[in-house]
């Protein structure tokens, strides 16, 4: 009997591989396969669990009225009592902008800002105002530029918060909304992307809305709307100079975005929103998110408050430095996965007390 010293046959010419190594091989890559779908389903499982234990830790952080911080007087050294968004209004508008890593940044918004205030408030002595920059948790001199201001304009006129660690736009906002006095509250970016001046856009189309609601314009601060400054009518000119990859996650996060929230705002994401006093005090003790997507948060409260939303072009201008980046996306699923959870099966309350 000759015995086959080599493991394949030669039939013709033509080398053929022995039916059992084939097995074989099939074999291993159907054991491949499955450890990888063991794996994705053991990940899919630890990111649900994820969710949920993270969903029901924030189920009554709405409960946001803690203890009032005090505002440092730079001149006086004095501690300034916090405001609180229940009170009564003490001035017509406040303008809140968040902070991190902004020491090169903040220097020339701030300067458009107070210059566009104290001119229109010379127009009209009947207008006053305030800014409040929350520097959330910077490391560099965010804090110094700040605090330049204060001892310029007075911390009457504008006032900082500190937030000892880094904990997002949507936390900086809160803070500063919860301890704002204005009739009007209007929140904008520390980059200045936007011209101050389009805030006169949101204040009049506000008191149009409130006229058709109330039939006067009188009492604005007590009758919930909330106007958002909208780049929509800027998307042609930004699909073309954007890099491709952003144009891609712009896309998908707005799909994701209509899947949580809904229609009917185009864009949810421009940093310069307004809202009246009585709005303000609704949505900002709800509100939950605590990065780039409480903005989404804010449609959908609106939604179940009925607040009517008002979405206005406004002027914009993409300034260098931005910190949203592939990973923001991930944290943007992160957290419309956390509030879908929590609203549509109810383990997140509405707060209805404004007082």
């Amino acid at each position: 009997m000759v015995q086959l010293q080599s493991r394949n046959f030669r039939f013709g010419g033509v080398e053929s591989e022995p039916e059992g190594d084939m097995e074989l091989w099939v074999g291993r890559w159907t054991m491949f396969l499955q450890l990888v779908l063991v794996v994705a389903l053991v990940i899919a499982v630890g990111l649900l669990v994820a969710i949920v234990v993270e969903t029901f830790r924030r189920r009554f952080s709405h409960a946001h009225l803690e203890a009032r911080p005090t505002f440092e007087d730079p001149n006086s050294l004095k501690p300034v009592r916090c405001p609180c968004v229940n009170d009564p209004a003490e001035k017509y508008i406040s303008l809140i902008i968040p902070a991190f890593n902004e020491e090169h940044r903040l220097p020339a918004a701030l300067d458009e800002t107070m210059n566009y205030l104290q001119q229109r408030s010379k127009k009209d002595p009947s207008f006053s105002y305030e800014v409040i920059v929350i520097d959330d948790g910077s490391k560099d001199g965010t804090k110094r530029v700040a605090f330049d201001f204060v001892r310029k304009y007075k911390v009457d006129n504008i006032r900082v918060i500190l937030q000892r660690k880094n904990q997002g736009e949507g936390e900086a906002i809160r803070k500063g909304m919860l301890h704002s006095r204005g009739q009007l509250l209007l929140m904008l970016d520390a980059d200045g992307a936007t011209k101050v001046d389009d805030l006169e856009k949101l204040e009049k189309q506000i008191f149009a809305v409130a006229k058709t609601k109330s039939g006067s314009s009188e009492g604005i601060e007590d009758i919930p709307i909330v106007a958002f400054g909208s780049r929509a009518h800027l998307e042609k000119k930004a699909l073309a100079t954007r890099k491709w990859y952003r144009n891609f996650l712009m896309k998908g996060f707005h799909v994701v975005v209509l899947l949580a929230a809904g229609p009917g705002v185009r864009d949810t994401q421009c940093g310069f929103k307004m809202f009246t006093r009585a709005a303000a005090r609704k949505l900002f003790t709800n509100i939950r998110l605590k990065r780039w997507c409480f903005d989404v948060e804010l449609v959908y409260l609106c939604k179940i408050f009925k607040i009517p939303i008002i979405e206005i072009s406004v002027n914009w201008s993409e300034i260098p430095g931005s910190k949203i980046n592939p990973l923001s996306i991930l944290n943007m699923l992160w957290e419309l996965a956390i509030m879908s959870l929590g609203y549509r099966i109810g383990i997140w309350n509405i707060n209805t007390q404004e007082s």
